[in-house]
């Protein structure tokens, strides 16, 4: 940091000097001078506080830490304020043996009277005010340790290090991060040219590709395979070889080689006639005769190329014509030629299976006794197709290629700074940052646009169990904790603003929701818990049915405004959720109810037996005229929230999508986490959902007209299961978000694609 100031420094001078601005120059090299931050460079500002305890100026020092204390500490999060303490007492003690060791004993007297007030009370120096009526205080056990070398190189370094770490964590000014953002986009240009490079040689490679598969499929079979095919297959191409060169010769003219070719035929095959050479494009089957005027000669070998296919027009001759077809006939008969032919080809394919796929080899056996029409559709390109490919790959591909995939995914990252189980993992409103909230009760602000960073570690001493974002200022938090309070926490000043404290009968706070307007939020208590949560119990019914209640808050007063009657009996509330305006609030409960909250008249408008088991996510539609739920029961239900209990649609989901969320290690290690977080969120257009899995995120479109969910398509990237979800689509591209029990958290950008 201290050589981004620097630079900019020389930025502004030599700005101001270009606009012959030469009195502000002088008024910023001035103060410049007098800085005391020293350009945020840890070495001066030590260095100046020893110059200040060598000169003994006791005033100076305490008015130097009162400026760093001000300007720099203050922003320090609550937790380390202990250690800023510590070494404001270690600066003064080094103040103090400093003053012994130079036998400025009148010094010493006046640091205790001018510190009296503020020390008196701290335990730490009550030990201290005889110091200086203590002859050789460097031998006695009390301070001994303070007036070695080593203590006071240990302090130094401390010092140091803790000014350095502050430094770079603290939040600065956009103009301060020009260097970084010059690198940045560097780096984004060297990337993106090494992209493009490898996409022109994808492309270059594909193009090569397709033109050598369209010169291959160019060729006649037995050339394509020649090198390659066995003794049964060249058996089999011999007389193809043959009609292939009599055909081309015959185009030419070359009639008599023609001749030639067909007297080497064995005996019983039909003469040749001279006459008229006639080329169609149709495929002609064996076995079938032709009108007397144009009857065609073929031979059990014989194939039209890809060019196009070459009959030979003869004179009538019923004898020829009649002939061939019985030919045919009699050695489709011949069950033994063709199970011993069938049995060479078989043999030969299991040593050369890269060579031909199954359906290509059918083809080759087929060939021999169906005649031409076989060979046509073999030499055509559709035949070249790998048989193998199960429907599921080629299900696969097509999703790739993009022609059924609603979603085009665009990157993933991942967010790795927790170390344990992920509870709640949430969007701001603005789509800027995220708050995340791991089973250790450690909070992660963090942003991911342009880059992923931490803005702010939050850490409490009793352990959280829930946040939510609020929305009027977006940058504050609110944190629910095990005993009993809720904090306002601001993000930015990295800081509590507040804290309240709940009814101690219900110390752990379940849900929190704040409304639209920013103006209110509701919480959710309940009772502690009768016993331990395991798999077991969670089926249990019965586990969780403590009492609990829901308090509306006032969010600038941090005063209640109301409790909710609960009926027919107070019960925990597991999840909340407001609609667009605050109009309206549906809460989940523990014993399966769903309760909707007119929030203009503080009552419950209706209230229905949705699940069997707990209910663990709720959520407005995307019209809002109607409710989604989660439960225990394993069901994903959507309720009209015109009619009480009426369902427009009820589907199940997989187990791995509603929990207990089970993560299994060696020796036989279990880890067991009841759901807390949300389990499904929705697009920007309430057509696609996004569920928990095993093994990542999946989005499935909603179908009410079948009363089902559709995969669509599977995010992935995770290795341990995901717990809970969240979907920003305050982005151009939505933003989703899959956070797992071995505290990573995926973060996928998608772009939809309009049909």
């Amino acid at each position: 940091m201290a050589s981004a100031v620097e630079r900019m420094d020389e930025l502004v001078r030599e700005y101001l000097l270009f606009r012959e601005l030469s009195s502000t120059l002088k008024t910023f090299d001035t103060e410049i001078k007098t800085d005391k931050e020293k350009g945020f460079r840890v070495d001066k500002i030590v260095e100046q506080l020893q110059h200040l305890i060598q000169s003994y100026d006791l005033n100076g020092l305490r008015e130097y830490w009162g400026y760093l204390d001000r300007r720099l500490f203050s922003r320090l999060e609550d937790a380390y304020r202990h250690t800023v303490n510590k070494l404001k007492t270690s600066l003064y003690r080094y103040y103090l043996v400093h003053t012994i060791q130079s036998n400025k004993i009148d010094k010493a007297q006046e640091f205790f009277q001018k510190q009296a007030l503020e020390l008196q009370n701290q335990p730490e120096w009550k030990e201290w005010f005889i110091l200086p009526f203590i002859p050789n205080p460097d031998q006695n056990l009390v301070f001994a340790t303070y007036f070695s070398k080593q203590w006071a190189e240990t302090f130094l370094v401390s010092l140091h290090n803790f000014l350095s770490v502050l430094f770079q964590c603290m939040p600065v000014p956009v103009l301060l991060n020009f260097d970084a953002e010059v690198q940045r986009c560097s780096q984004l240009q060297e990337e993106n040219d090494v992209l493009k490079q490898k996409l022109f040689a994808l492309q270059a490679q594909a193009r090569m590709k397709k033109e050598e598969e369209l010169i291959h499929h160019k060729l006649p079979p037995y050339i394509q395979n020649m090198d390659r095919l066995g003794d049964s297959e060249l058996d089999m191409m011999s007389s193809q070889r043959a009609s292939s060169l009599a055909s081309s010769q015959t185009k030419t003219g070359s009639f008599l080689s023609l001749l030639l070719l067909q007297s080497k035929k064995p005996p019983g095959k039909g003469p040749v006639h001279s006459g008229s050479l006639q080329f169609s494009q149709s495929p002609v089957s064996s076995g079938k005769r032709e009108s007397p005027n144009n009857q065609t000669t073929k031979s059990k070998e014989s194939s039209a190329s890809k060019e196009g296919k070459v009959l030979v027009s003869t004179a009538a001759d019923p004898s020829t014509v009649q002939q061939r077809p019985r030919k045919v006939q009699d050695h489709e008969r011949d069950p033994n030629l063709v199970q011993h032919r069938q049995r060479k080809v078989l043999d030969h394919e299991k040593e050369r299976k890269e060579l031909l796929s199954k359906h290509a080899a059918q083809s080759l056996e087929k060939k021999t006794e169906s005649g031409s029409a076989e060979m046509d559709s073999l030499s055509s390109p559709e035949m070249v197709v790998d048989q193998l490919d199960s429907p599921t790959k080629l299900a696969k591909l097509s999703l790739e290629r993009g022609s059924e995939q609603p979603f085009i995914v665009l990157s993933q990252e991942e967010y790795a700074e927790h170390h344990s189980s992920i509870m709640y993992c949430g969007v701001d409103c603005s789509g800027r940052r995220v708050a995340s909230l791991d089973v250790d009760g450690v909070v992660k602000v963090w942003a991911f646009n342009p880059t992923m960073q931490t803005k702010a570690t939050i850490m409490s001493k009793s352990q959280l169990l829930s946040l939510e974002w609020a929305t009027k200022p977006d940058r504050l938090l609110l944190l629910g904790s095990g005993v009993g309070t809720v904090r306002l926490y601001d993000t930015e000043a990295k800081k509590s603003l507040y804290e309240l404290t709940i009814d101690e009968s219900y110390p752990r706070i379940l849900s929190l929701a704040c409304s639209p307007s920013g103006t209110s939020f509701v919480c959710s208590s309940a009772a502690p818990s009768i016993k331990p949560v395991t798999v077991l119990e969670t089926e249990d019914k019965g586990a969780n049915l403590v009492p609990g209640n829901l308090l509306l808050w006032d969010t600038k007063t941090m005063k209640q405004q109301h409790q909710f009657s609960l009926d027919p009996e107070p019960i925990a509330i597991n999840c909340t959720a407001f609609n667009h305006n605050g109009n309206l609030l549906v809460t989940g409960a523990a014993d399966g109810i769903i309760r909707l909250f007119d929030m203009q008249r503080y009552d419950c408008a209706m209230s229905w037996h949705a699940h069997s088991g707990e209910v663990y996510s709720v959520e407005f539609s995307y019209d809002e005229n109607s409710v989604y739920s989660i439960g225990g029961d394993g069901k994903f239900i959507q309720w009209n929230i015109h009619k009480s209990g009426v369902k427009v649609s009820e589907c199940g989901v997989q187990s791995d999508a509603i929990g207990p969320f089970v993560l299994s290690g060696y020796s036989g290690y279990k880890q067991v986490q009841v759901p807390r977080g949300r389990l499904f969120a929705f697009d920007s257009e309430g057509h696609y959902v996004l569920t928990c899995s095993s093994g990542g995120g999946i989005i499935q479109k909603l179908t009410n007209t079948e009363q089902m969910l559709e995969p669509c398509l599977s995010l992935g990237g995770h290795r341990a299961p995901v717990v809970t979800v969240d979907w920003c689509t305050a982005m151009d591209c939505g933003t989703c978000l899959t956070a797992s029990m071995d505290g990573k958290i995926k973060l996928t950008t998608l772009l939809a694609q309009k049909p």
